[in-house]
């Protein structure tokens, strides 16, 4: 690609008519395929009701409403009421999330009956003219039309990272975007003809997949299936053979056998919890297009900070203009003594002693006037001025310059640093301007960069307005240009910033800022707003390129300038080489390869097209300050869920081991169904609900499934080994009719009893409503064995003083036992840091 585009004002197209936008509409050829933001409601059913576990426990539900009675299958109507709550859920999370799509989503400017109308994506028909801009994604296939300096940025789906030239009658694919330049498009693909259906569907779709949370109950749960299959064949034959005489009985064991082996629960409360933290952050109008980003951004360890549209607003105001020696240009017409003619706009006054010039008042005045004009013809010249522009645009209107002909532009570039256009002045002088960044445009040494490094200290920005001695098509316009004047620009700090980067030093998490401003001047924006590092900026232009080498002076510095869109892209890739989890956050095309790369990427609502299609969150309030409560959302979602599966995972553990205690010792096994049913629901799926969505700020932690089974294996040998010791002293003491019902009820003690000890260990740090929540389990199950009614149901009957004492002293150790256990998992877990 030249580094110089010279480019002219093509004719404008007139577009469609209404007429055939009608008929188009009518034949179905309409980009009518919908970018759905999350599952439809018939995926969601699907995934909630069609599972493996689902089938194992509704065929064991119909087994025992067949052998009865009714009060062994309660189980089968929990996992009803579990189903119909996941599916509330996240019928609810889809709303929330369709609902800010809508505000979020692109919005394609097209050109009909020659008037330019903004549009949804699905209002393209075939053969719409479609406007495209810096920023603007491609949403359609398509070939260009018209082409002002348009540069197009295809690494999405090449993978080549420069910028494509593009000329009319040149292809554009949907899923690239616009860098540099303006044109429009003739649409020639759309609806599901076009390439934008897949990749828009792969931008935007809520999913619930590539999550260590997810992907680690994935694996616990086959793990469960495999230990499931020969412990439950064994248990079939073992009761089978107990109880010869009594079939009906022995279904009941074995099916009381079985069923808590099935961690049901856990899967839901995962979705429950994730869903709810959707509509937590929707309401903070953040929108996560992508389920994990919520767990993802709470394990980041580094954040990657675009200073313009993040810790700065997007506007800028010219605070002032400063003529400089060469202002004249290179001929004499345009000599210090020239004619003003007239600022055109706002008089932009100096600061003391900002003439660097030298000149006297007359010949500083003429030269300010000079370098209005040209600023607010450079304006003029650009139909979608960046940030920066639009602050010269407001303080020189183009108005100003009306009689200054253009005769082309060449259009801004994040790896150019400058823009520029060419004239045909009121007196009848070609000139051709360049305004960028000083120190990219002027050569090391110049006395005016040391006015502008002045000024970047004070966190100002600076342009250089130049008059170009080289054609703008000349690939190397940039050299020998003639310094005209500084324009200084001063940045509007987010009010919030602050106490967000403070936060994140509180977390642990480091912050980089890199961007493509002077490393001083970002330096001492970072520095105003307390980012501890910013008073050594690094200039990205000196960093190595080897990546071990680029690491290490990212872990070394805070601020960066002067970074190139690859290098942004390179930044990330050597962060994540050291083993950190990064997040990008940005608003302008020159971030949309680090978000793409980035772990987590973070676009704001007002960025550009590009930026928001491939971020994984995006903040619809361009708020940087929403960012900690995403941050905390997902610490409480992996907190929790950790929490939650140590229960679940505990009790599928004592199921397992008392399977196969039952076999060796062939006896029946200690519980019917209703006993782990009333146990499940007072000691795990009630706490667990409410446990999954409390607060939690613990900092997110790696190796989920190691974590989880460290705890509830331990926990799941001493419950099932406690339980069966006091089932095997009351076999022992009990005997006669009716013993079966006593010796089972002394297990059920036991075991409600140290389960009852793993969720209070479970439930520290105590507050009052974790510590009432225990209680109130501990109640329930006292009305149950005080209320008759409830002892005939549940079958729980305490006979005599001996084995009820007993039970509960076997629980005692078994407590202190978990106490240890737990002490030795916690000491190992912070030896390893």
């Amino acid at each position: 690609m030249a580094e110089g585009n010279l480019t002219g004002v093509a004719a404008r197209l007139p577009g469609l008519s209404g007429a055939e936008v009608a008929r188009r509409t009518a034949a179905g050829q309409v980009n009518d395929v919908p970018v759905r933001s999350s599952r439809s409601v018939t995926e969601i059913v699907r995934a909630n009701v069609l599972t493996r576990f689902n089938a194992i426990i509704g065929g064991l539900f119909l087994v025992i409403l067949v052998v009865g009675p009714v009060q062994d299958g309660l189980f089968g109507f929990v996992i009803v009421a579990n189903t119909a709550i996941g599916i509330f859920q996240e019928l609810r999370a889809k709303h929330t999330l369709d609902s800010l799509a809508v505000i979020g989503e692109a919005r394609p400017e097209v050109r009909r009956n020659g008037e330019t109308v903004e549009i949804s994506t699905s209002g393209i028909v075939l053969g719409d003219l479609v406007e495209l801009g810096p920023g603007d994604k491609v949403v359609v296939d398509g070939e260009v039309a018209e082409a002002d300096g348009l540069e197009v940025d295809e690494s999405l789906l090449t993978g080549e990272a420069d910028p494509v030239l593009k000329h009319p009658g040149d292809p554009v694919m949907s899923g690239s975007f616009v860098v540099a330049g303006g044109g429009a498009f003739t649409a020639t693909k759309v609806g599901r003809d076009a390439y934008a259906t897949q990749l828009a569907e792969e931008a935007s779709r809520f999913t619930l997949v590539d999550s260590e949370l997810r992907g680690g109950i994935s694996r616990i749960l086959k793990y469960i299936t495999w230990a499931m299959v020969p412990t439950t064949v064994g248990l079939v034959i073992s009761q089978f053979t107990v109880e010869s005489r009594d079939a009906r009985e022995a279904v009941r064991r074995t099916v009381g056998g079985i069923v808590p082996m099935v961690p049901e629960g856990l899967v839901l409360l995962t979705s429950v919890a994730f869903a709810i933290g959707v509509v937590r952050l929707g309401r903070r109008q953040c929108l996560v297009q992508e389920l994990p980003a919520i767990e993802g951004l709470a394990r980041v360890d580094v954040v990657c900070l675009d200073k313009t549209g993040t810790l700065t607003e997007g506007g800028m105001d010219v605070t002032e203009l400063r003529p400089l020696d060469g202002g004249s240009g290179t001929d004499g017409a345009h000599g210090t003594g020239r004619e003003d003619h007239g600022s055109g706009g706002n008089d932009v006054s100096h600061r003391d002693g900002g003439n660097s010039g030298g000149h006297g008042d007359g010949g500083s005045s003429a030269a300010a006037g000079y370098a209005a004009r040209a600023l607010a013809a450079l304006g003029g010249s650009d139909p979608r001025p960046n940030a920066s522009l639009r602050a010269i645009v407001d303080a020189y209107p183009p108005a100003g310059a009306a009689d200054w002909r253009g005769r082309g532009v060449l259009p801004f570039s994040s790896a150019r640093k400058y823009s520029g256009a060419a004239f045909t002045e009121p007196d009848g002088t070609d000139s051709a301007w360049l305004l960028g960044a000083p120190d990219v445009l002027l050569p090391a040494g110049h006395p005016a960069l040391g006015e502008v490094d002045r000024l970047n200290d004070q966190g100002l920005r600076v342009l250089l307005l130049t008059r170009a001695t080289r054609p703008l098509d000349d690939p190397e316009v940039a050299r020998d240009v003639a310094p005209v004047a500084l324009v200084v620009l001063e940045q509007r700090l987010r009010p919030e910033a602050g106490d967000t980067l403070r936060y994140f030093a509180e977390q642990g998490v480091h912050v980089k800022v890199i961007s493509g401003d002077n490393a001083v001047s970002v330096g001492a924006v970072a520095g105003k707003l307390g980012l501890p590092g910013a008073q050594a900026p690094v200039d990205a232009r000196r960093l190595p390129a080897e990546r071990d080498a680029m690491a290490e002076a990212l872990d070394e510095g805070t601020v960066f300038g002067r970074v190139t869109p690859q290098q942004k892209r390179d930044m990330v890739a050597a962060l994540q080489s050291r083993g950190h989890n990064v997040a990008m956050t940005g608003d302008g095309v020159n971030d949309v390869l680090a978000l793409k790369d980035a772990d987590i990427g973070v676009s704001m609502g007002s960025g550009s097209e590009a930026t928001r299609a491939v971020a994984q969150i995006v903040l619809l309030d361009n708020s940087f300050a929403t960012l900690p409560s995403v941050v905390a959302e997902g610490r409480r979602v992996i907190g929790n869920i950790t929490r939650v599966a140590t229960l679940f995972l505990t009790k599928t553990v004592y199921s397992v081991l008392l399977a196969v205690l039952v076999v060796c010792w062939q006896v029946p096994y200690p519980f019917l169904p209703r006993h782990l049913t009333l146990l499940a629901t007072l000691t795990i799926g009630v706490p667990a609900f409410f446990l999954a969505l409390a607060p939690n700020k613990e900092r997110a932690r790696p190796n989920f499934v190691r974590r989880v089974m460290r705890y509830s294996t331990p926990a799941g040998i001493i419950c099932g080994v406690a339980s069966f010791v006091a089932y095997l002293v009351a076999r022992h003491h009990y005997t006669g009719s009716g013993a079966l019902d006593a010796e089972t009820s002394a297990a059920t003690l036991t075991l409600f009893l140290l389960e009852l000890w793993v969720l209070a260990v479970i439930a520290r740090p105590y507050t009052w409503w974790r510590i009432l929540l225990v209680l109130a389990m501990v109640l329930c199950f006292a009305v149950v064995l005080a209320v008759p009614w409830l002892q005939d149901f549940f079958a729980l009957r305490l006979v005599g003083d001996e084995v009820p004492w007993a039970a509960v002293g076997i629980a005692a150790a078994g407590a202190v036992l978990l106490e240890v256990s737990w002490a030795w998992v916690r000491h190992r877990e912070q030896a390893e840091g």
